[in-house]
């Protein structure tokens, strides 16, 4: 076969699945001889893009080929080689129409339209010479990167969403501060505060807004604001919604009277106790609450103490009571807390019985005090009046049972009557920490039934009924109206005075007293560690500070009052603290910060505290009577009190002459002009009426001789210890200093 056969018989095969069309054959046909199309391989990887470069050679004979590069030919059968050149096209044409109808039964591959944008790719040899170039499947990573897109648009329209102002409705109390407002709305709180700034109100994140700002805050905000009902109105509704299934009710009698006039011992004998041994100098220092049945009425007493620094103790009582006890002393008649004691009880609007005491002494004169009770709108029957008297004995037990009658005929023209089966309500009498109890509460019952397991609120405190303690010290499980009893359960110590308020549920009561915190807040600047420095650096001597601990909440209160009646124009006493439990390394680490006195009323240090007091030498006094506090503090602040001085004038010289002496230095030739000085006499150098210097007489010379002292116009010498420059007409003057200390 010649060379020239060769060229016009050889074909060109090209590997790949692109297609070729008859056109593209008659095309490669016409260009020649001498020329050869070849496939150039793919064998760079995709770029960053994803797209492929595409590219074509075109490689003339002669040229060198790359290594990249392959040549395939593929002879034509030997049949076809003598046929026609329209034969040989026919057939061409029939294999490549066969060739593309295979291919199109196999992919179902969809091509691209004219006039439409062609993805870049590396092209081979087949796909440069077919016009019907394929288009290439959707790779996953453009699946991908489309996801992505629709994610990411999607995600825009929920942020936009999102963006839109949320409405909330807000609940505002009385007092709230910044904080909490601003988490209340779903804001930060610099933007509430920034916010007040705009408006010329500087505030920090702790500070408390009344209720009308808060309101304000909440609308500029856009939210909704919902003002709470207070706590005390809460409480006020509850309170009127517990009085249906009424039924009489043990009669509360407060027992009131002076100091010493017996008001104990006469509750010793109705209830067969012997309390007054319990109590430090035989005096109540505490409220006492008791419960005893006679002739089958119950009948609940409250003892108050008579001591005129427990006025708040004796006000309580008489707010509490539904009668008053008056107790008088027969041999003594009617006293400053006698008359206190009517005053509270008139203020309640209380009924009163008078108990006449002490009416088996000799001395006793009844008629004398009930004609003294006039005075005060108390007029006995027998004087055509309606106040009860009884002249009893507690010592001989006269006529105590005439004064049982007496109580139990006002209970029953009261007519007293509460409903037993609703949730509880009470009063706090007392409190105070127990070591080994934790927070007790003395209640006595005014409505419902308290029962054990019960959630309660009672001022800024709240807890849960573990324990019920009648005044017998018994374990009991529920208390019914009237009873007084001892509470565990209680998260702290609460005041005395305080209410006491059963709810349903734990919740309600932890909000409520919740609640009642934050109201509390209002106003107030409670001292604090933090702010320790600044409320000592203004003290004074002038001020005696003190730091007093006791037993119960009463007498911690008692003692506050008594101290703040000690008035001084130059001294006064500053109660940093004044709480109920034992004493603290706090409280004795409170003392040295700010130089206070420690006083422990009917309590004892903890072993810490006794420790560190003793280490920072700090003393703690104990006391168990309150007449023994005040004469302590009054002691305390006489101590600081500039003691009384006086001067007196001894005698005075005048200086003629000075002279030289060895062994003495320079001697004061003087006369004496008036009283006398001696050798230990301070004295003082005066010039021209200016005192230059004082001191002390160093020795005395009379006629060459030393004497101890000089009188009124003899003729002398004179030293004075360190001071040696004198000059003539100096006066020499002698004088005594004399303290007396003051007391208040």
């Amino acid at each position: 076969m010649s060379d020239e056969l060769w060229k016009k018989k050889t074909k060109l095969t090209i590997s790949g699945s692109a297609k070729k069309s008859i056109k593209n054959i008659e095309l490669a046909k016409t260009q020649g001889n001498n020329s050869t199309l070849i496939e150039k391989k793919l064998h760079k990887p995709l770029n960053r893009g994803g797209s492929f470069r595409s590219s074509s050679t075109k490689l003339k004979t002669g040229t060198s080929i790359n290594r990249s590069t392959t040549l395939k030919p593929s002879f034509i059968p030997k049949s076809s080689l003598g046929t026609s050149d329209f034969e040989r096209r026919k057939l061409a044409e029939q294999r490549a129409t066969k060739r593309i109808k295979g291919q199109d039964g196999n992919k179902n591959k969809k091509t691209l339209k004219i006039g439409e944008k062609k993805r870049e790719t590396k092209l081979t040899v087949s796909q440069a010479l077919s016009d019907e170039i394929e288009a290439r499947e959707r790779s996953l990573a453009s699946v991908k990167r489309a996801r992505q897109k629709e994610i990411k648009n999607l995600s825009k329209d929920n942020a936009q969403e999102n963006l839109k102002p949320i409405k909330r409705d807000i609940n505002i109390p009385e007092a709230i501060t910044v904080r909490e407002l601003a988490n209340r709305m779903a804001e930060q709180s610099s933007n509430v505060i920034k916010y007040l700034f705009g408006m010329g109100v500087t505030v920090t994140i702790n500070q408390t807004l009344a209720a009308d700002t808060a309101e304000f805050l909440v609308k500029e905000f856009g939210h909704n604001p919902i003002r709470e009902e207070k706590a005390e109105e809460i409480i006020q509704k509850i309170k009127a919604s517990r009085a249906e299934n009424l039924k009489n009710r043990p009669p509360i009698v407060t027992v009131m009277g002076h100091v010493d006039h017996g008001k104990t011992s006469v509750l010793d004998v109705l209830r067969s106790a012997n309390v007054v041994s319990g109590e430090f100098g035989g005096i109540t220092q505490h409220i006492g609450a008791y419960q005893i049945e006679s002739q089958s009425n119950k009948i609940t007493f409250i003892d108050t103490p008579g001591h005129a620094a427990f006025t708040e103790m004796r006000a309580r009582g008489s707010k509490l009571t539904d009668v008053v006890v008056l107790v008088v002393a027969a041999d003594d008649g009617v006293k400053p807390q006698t008359i206190e004691s009517i005053k509270h009880a008139k203020a309640a609007n209380v009924p009163i019985v008078v108990a006449i005491n002490k009416c088996d002494l000799p001395e006793a004169d009844p008629q004398k005090i009930k004609n003294q009770l006039l005075e005060y709108e108390l007029i006995a029957e027998d004087l055509s009046g309606d106040t009860l008297m009884v002249e009893i004995s507690a010592k001989t037990k006269l006529n105590l049972d005439k004064l049982v009658e007496a109580i139990i005929l006002q209970a029953e023209i009261l007519d007293l009557k509460t409903d037993f089966d609703c949730k509880a309500t009470a009063v706090v009498l007392e409190s105070k920490i127990d070591v080994g109890r934790g927070p007790v509460a003395t209640i006595i019952v005014t409505t419902g039934t308290l029962k054990k397991g019960d959630y309660f609120v009672s001022g800024l405190k709240w807890g849960k009924v573990r324990a019920i303690i009648n005044d017998k010290g018994k374990n009991i499980n529920d208390a019914p109206p009237s009873t007084p009893v001892e509470i565990l359960g209680i998260n702290g110590a609460a005041k005395a005075g305080d209410d006491f308020i059963v709810f349903d549920s734990e919740k309600e009561a932890k909000t409520l007293s919740e609640n009642r915190a934050q109201e509390s807040k209002e106003g107030k600047n409670p001292l604090t560690f933090a702010t320790q420095d600044s409320a000592f650096s203004d003290k004074s001597a002038e001020e005696l500070n003190l730091i007093i601990k006791s037993d119960v909440h009463g007498s911690s209160e008692a003692i506050k009052n008594a101290i703040s009646q000690i008035k001084h124009d130059e001294v006064k006493p500053k109660i940093i603290l004044a709480d109920i439990g034992m004493i603290t390394e706090t409280d004795v680490t409170l003392a040295k910060a700010s130089n206070a006195i420690l006083i422990a009323f009917n309590v004892k240090p903890s072993k810490e505290a006794k420790k560190l007091a003793e280490n920072e030498k700090i003393k703690i006094s104990s006391y168990n009577i309150i007449y023994e506090v005040l004469d302590y503090v009054k002691q305390k602040l006489s101590g600081l009190l500039t003691p009384d001085v006086h001067e007196k004038i001894l005698g005075s010289a005048q200086i003629l002459e000075i002279f030289k002496v060895s062994g003495a230095g320079k001697v004061a030739g003087s006369k004496i002009i008036e009283g006398e000085i001696t050798s230990t006499s301070d004295v003082r150098i005066i010039r021209d009426g200016t005192i230059i210097f004082t001191g002390k007489v160093g020795s005395l010379f009379r006629e060459k001789n030393q004497v101890k002292e000089v009188s009124n116009g003899q003729e002398c010498g004179i030293t004075v210890k360190d001071y040696m420059d004198f000059q003539k007409n100096d006066t020499i003057e002698a004088f005594s200093i004399t303290s007396t200390e003051r007391s208040i």
